[in-house]
């Protein structure tokens, strides 16, 4: 079966749902050596990610993660990353401003794989401790509305592709996986993707996973967040319905920024940025991660408009007030 798969991913032809449970498992598995994983997962690539293989292989890696249990309003700011823009932590630090506003912020995520500085290593960095046990972090999302579920801890089938994806000079399959995964099963995310022709797929998938309230997006300048540059294409799932609209920050931002403002390096400087900001220091780090913790509040329905959202978050960041929470999750 396993050839045949194989001669229908080079001749680019679709898998059966059939097809494709066999080939995820026995890719998470590790029942097929890692330059055939390898070799795989090149072709799924080149030959586009749909709707059926992102739902399969999400369906496949939720029923063997280790589940935590997690307040049932809680959101995710996990995104696909691989957007290739090598920019600061901007979800990250939107979902700390997100706690210290008051909602439950259960962040998936792992150290860097196709960026400089994963959402891991900013986290360590700024002193987090990203490896807490299980039992700890289900008393600390009541105490204080923030866990971090370092994806390793809870994926352990995962490590079977952890060295094809360091070694591959691309993003795979497995960028798409990581914010369906999020072991609290949560029902509510903002979501940013990589490319804008898997926002219709995702959100779809999304919807059969039974999500409650999300938006996926991608801006036209290519990032996985929500732009304060350029225009930003969103879409909804509320309650089973989707909807589509666009977010032009200039109604929003008055102030024009330089992109390279919010370039990134290593966990240490990416760090230092996160911290300015939660001090209050006024750039275009703190507007990109104040208009981001903006759609969590609405998507938390902390907040149903998104401009009156990113007021309560910048000025949360420019008082100066945030690095409490921060100072907070350290201890």
């Amino acid at each position: 079966m396993l050839k045949n798969i194989i001669s229908k991913l080079i001749l680019n032809k679709d898998l059966s749902n059939l097809e494709l449970n066999f080939l995820f498992n026995k890719i998470i598995n590790a029942e097929i050596n890692e330059n055939l994983i390898s070799a795989i997962l090149t072709l799924i690539s080149r030959n586009g990610y749909n709707y059926k293989n992102i739902l399969v292989a999400s369906k496949i890696l939720r029923k063997k993660l280790i589940k935590v249990k997690v307040p049932k309003n809680s959101i995710d700011t996990c995104g696909t990353g691989g957007d290739g823009k090598h920019t600061l932590n901007v979800s990250t630090a939107a979902a700390i401003v997100l706690a210290g506003l008051g909602v439950n912020v259960v962040k998936h995520g792992n150290r860097s794989i196709t960026s400089k500085c994963g959402s891991a290593d900013v986290l360590e960095k700024l002193g987090i401790n990203i490896l807490d046990n299980k039992k700890n972090l289900e008393k600390k999302i009541k105490k204080d509305k923030f866990i971090f579920l370092f994806a390793p801890n809870y994926h352990l089938t995962m490590k079977n592709v952890a060295n094809v994806r360091k070694n591959l000079p691309f993003k795979t399959i497995f960028n798409l996986l990581g914010p369906l995964i999020n072991p609290g099963l949560i029902k509510r995310q903002i979501i940013g993707i990589f490319d804008k022709k898997l926002l219709v797929p995702y959100i779809n998938v999304l919807k059969s996973l039974g999500h409650k309230k999300v938006w996926v997006f991608h801006s036209n300048e290519g990032l996985d967040e929500i732009s304060i540059f350029n225009k930003t294409k969103v879409y909804e799932l509320n309650n089973k319905k989707i909807k589509s609209f666009i977010i032009n920050p200039k109604s929003i931002i008055k102030k024009k920024y330089n992109f390279k403002s919010i370039l990134g390096k290593d966990a240490e400087y990416n760090s230092k940025k996160i911290v300015e900001i939660f001090n209050g220091k006024h750039n275009a780090f703190l507007e990109i991660v104040a208009l981001n913790a903006a759609a969590g509040l609405v998507i938390s329905e902390k907040e149903s408009n998104l401009k009156k959202a990113y007021y309560k978050t910048k000025s949360y960041l420019l008082s100066g007030n945030a690095i409490e929470k921060i100072n907070q999750l350290i201890k």
